[in-house]
């Protein structure tokens, strides 16, 4: 009888020992995914990618048609030409007025040793420095002119460019990249359909790089710390776990609810923090996966 008393305290022992959770907080796994759309409008011409394909960061995946940006290039192009042709030359187009301007000068210089000489009256050379003002305002018009015509060319080859440009950039908005390097995770389109800009292409995600999105109660809270050492642990269910080493990365500021399929170290607290731990993946996480944290 007193062996039977003595074994319900020990079996109390150990089913309450049992009982007790070998991680401090709980969570699922998560990846950066980007949704990539379309930033152009037109046939899809290429499209290569399948759902669970591996790509690289900026690798092209697809390309929407470019022949009306291209003709549109070539139209861009045409009209600089013609803006160039049309800057006038300037010194070329001043060079009879400037040899006008020299021989009047030369009459002024020639007319003032005549009527010096008391050879020519002084009305000769009165008209002949009159031309030589002529000229000189007949030279500064058409300078001005001349460079007023110049000045608008150029702007009008300005906005050429600048036009040039746009293109540039929608001819390469035409080519689908992906912005990160991951695992295609859903393909919204087939190759061959009209793309619209804005509508979205595929989503990739970096499957490599995951993190534990778990949450922790204001008590544990002052345990962790960005950058902190952590033990993370993947579960299979059935009691199957698989333990990998994670780094605090991100610590909320603020508090939160309990979101309820979360739970936490004390399932009486009414407020949490989000915190992210940081998983290099061996290929056997999945997004969404249930996880757990050891502080």
């Amino acid at each position: 009888m007193k062996k039977m008393i003595l074994l319900v305290p020990l079996a109390l022992m150990f089913s309450c020992g049992n009982n007790e959770k070998d991680y401090d907080a709980t969570g699922t796994f998560e990846a950066t995914e980007v949704t990539v759309s379309a930033e152009q409008s037109g046939a899809l011409l290429q499209f290569n990618v399948c759902e669970g394909d591996s790509v690289t960061a900026d690798q092209q995946v697809g390309l929407i048609d470019t022949v009306q940006l291209y003709l549109k290039a070539r139209q861009v192009g045409a009209t600089k030409f013609v803006y160039q042709s049309q800057k006038p030359e300037i010194q070329k187009q001043i060079a009879a007025t400037r040899q006008q301007l020299l021989k009047a000068r030369q009459d002024v210089s020639r007319y003032s040793g005549l009527v010096k000489d008391g050879a020519a009256n002084q009305k000769l050379l009165d008209d002949a420095r009159n031309q030589v003002q002529v000229i000189e305002r007949q030279l500064e018009a058409q300078t001005s002119s001349l460079s007023t015509s110049t000045k608008s060319l150029n702007a009008q080859m300005g906005t050429a460019d600048v036009q040039k440009l746009q293109v540039a950039d929608e001819l390469r908005k035409c080519h689908v990249i992906s912005p990160i390097a991951g695992t295609i995770l859903e393909k919204y389109t087939e190759q061959g359909e009209f793309a619209i800009v804005g509508k979205p292409l595929f989503k990739v995600a970096d499957i490599g790089n995951m993190y534990l999105r778990a949450y922790i109660t204001s008590v544990q809270l002052q345990k962790v710390k960005l950058g902190q050492q952590v033990k993370v642990y993947a579960d299979y269910g059935d009691g199957k776990r698989k333990e990998y080493h994670g780094t605090i990365s991100w610590i909320s500021s603020k508090s939160e609810f309990t979101p309820k399929t979360i739970l936490t170290d004390d399932e009486r607290a009414d407020l949490v923090y989000a915190v992210k731990i940081a998983v290099k993946n061996d290929g056997y996480i999945k997004i969404g996966m249930y996880g757990e944290v050891k502080l």
